[in-house]
Order: C-alpha cells, then sequence, then structure tokens
C-alpha cells in the first residue's frame, strides 16, 4: 500500500510538472509572442499571466475526477462575469483574457491518460488560430465618429461629395460616409457622424470643435 500511494504521489508530481511546463510555455507565447508584440500593453501582460497561473493551479488542485467537468465550467462561470469597471477593455482584449482562462483549463483538466500529445495539439492549435486571426490585415474596421462641423454650406444633399471631401481634408482619415445628427442655426454647426475605415477598431477619436 505504502509503495503504491509512493508511485502515485510520484505519478502526480510527474504530471504536474509537465501539465506545468506546457501551459508556461503556451502562456509565454501567448503573451509575449503574439500578444505584447502588437499590443504593447505591459498592464494587461501582468494581468493575463497571473489569471492563467492562477487559474491553472486551482484548477489542478481542487479538480478531482468527479468533479472535473462541472468544477470547470463553474469556475469559467465566475470568471466570465468579471468586468474592469476602471478602463475600457477591448473587446480583442477580453478574447485574449478568455484564451488565458481556457488555456489554463485545458492544460489543467484534460484527460492526458499518460499522453500529452492530444494537450500539446490543443495548445498549439489555439495558438495559431489566435495569431492568425490577430493579424487578418486585409479585414477592416468601419468605425464611426461624431463630429462637430462649422460649414453648414455643405451638408445640402448634392454637396455630399464635397462635405466628405473637406472632412478628409480635415481629419485625415478615409471618410466614406455621413450621417447628419442636428443642427445648429444658432452656431451654424452640424452635428455629424462619419464613418470610416481602418485596421484597427477605434471608440473615439479627438472631435473637431467650431470656433466658440
Amino acid at each position: 500500500m505504502e509503495i503504491e500511494e509512493n508511485t502515485n504521489a510520484i505519478f502526480n508530481s510527474n504530471e504536474f510538472g509537465i501539465r506545468t511546463a506546457i501551459d508556461l510555455l503556451a502562456i509565454i507565447l501567448l503573451v509575449g509572442l503574439i500578444y505584447y508584440p502588437k499590443h504593447r500593453n505591459k498592464d494587461f501582460v501582468f494581468t493575463f499571466v497571473l489569471f492563467n497561473v492562477i487559474n491553472f493551479m486551482i484548477c489542478f488542485l481542487l479538480g478531482s475526477a468527479k468533479i472535473k467537468m462541472g468544477f470547470a465550467f463553474g469556475l469559467f462561470a465566475i470568471f466570465s462575469i468579471i468586468k474592469y469597471r476602471t478602463i475600457v477593455v477591448s473587446i480583442k482584449d477580453m478574447g485574449y483574457f478568455f484564451v488565458c482562462v481556457a488555456l489554463g483549463m485545458l492544460n489543467s483538466l484534460a484527460n492526458s491518460n499518460e499522453n500529452f500529445t492530444l494537450i500539446i495539439i490543443c495548445n498549439a492549435v489555439i495558438l495559431t488560430m489566435t495569431f492568425l486571426l490577430d493579424r487578418l490585415d486585409f479585414i477592416n474596421n468601419e468605425n464611426v465618429k461624431e463630429i462637430i462641423y462649422d460649414n453648414v454650406q455643405l451638408i445640402k444633399p448634392n454637396q455630399r461629395e464635397e462635405l466628405i471631401a473637406d472632412l478628409k481634408e480635415r481629419t485625415g482619415l478615409e471618410i466614406h460616409k455621413v450621417e447628419i445628427v442636428s443642427i445648429n442655426y444658432l452656431k451654424d454647426t452640424v452635428l455629424l457622424k462619419a464613418f470610416y475605415y481602418s485596421k484597427e477598431s477605434q471608440s473615439s477619436l479627438p472631435t473637431i470643435s467650431d470656433n466658440d
């Protein structure tokens, strides 16, 4: 009995070491080689690595065979309701956060049967898909920007091309569509929505104000 317990302890130690190595390698590749070189956000590097490692440890130490599935979904549900309220978090950053949490669960709870090849393949697929999707340069985002515009003479329907050309000159943005939100005849200004394409999604940009 004692020999069997020692064997199980050695096996658990070996399994823990292998799973830890796989998870650390995966998170280093994800954050260090895929995320940071493009986004350059040191704060999120800290968050992604810490959440991944803590999630991995919790899942491995507490996820027994009988509660693996329910435990994993329950823990993921807890993490899924976490919201950052101090800053605006982009959809892409939340996607990276999801991948970090998922990698921790995958590497700690996936059934290996003493063969970690499938786990390694799953990690490779996730990392490859993340890299490719984050660098789809042929897909543009349509962004919208509200602009207070001071040349009301150009808001007429028959002068829409001149209006767009003037906005392009002033903003430097490749604007392709304009919508009129409201007109202020007292100040001779108009509030516009300008639509333009860019490689990155942009939530806000400096607006053009009138002379007041």
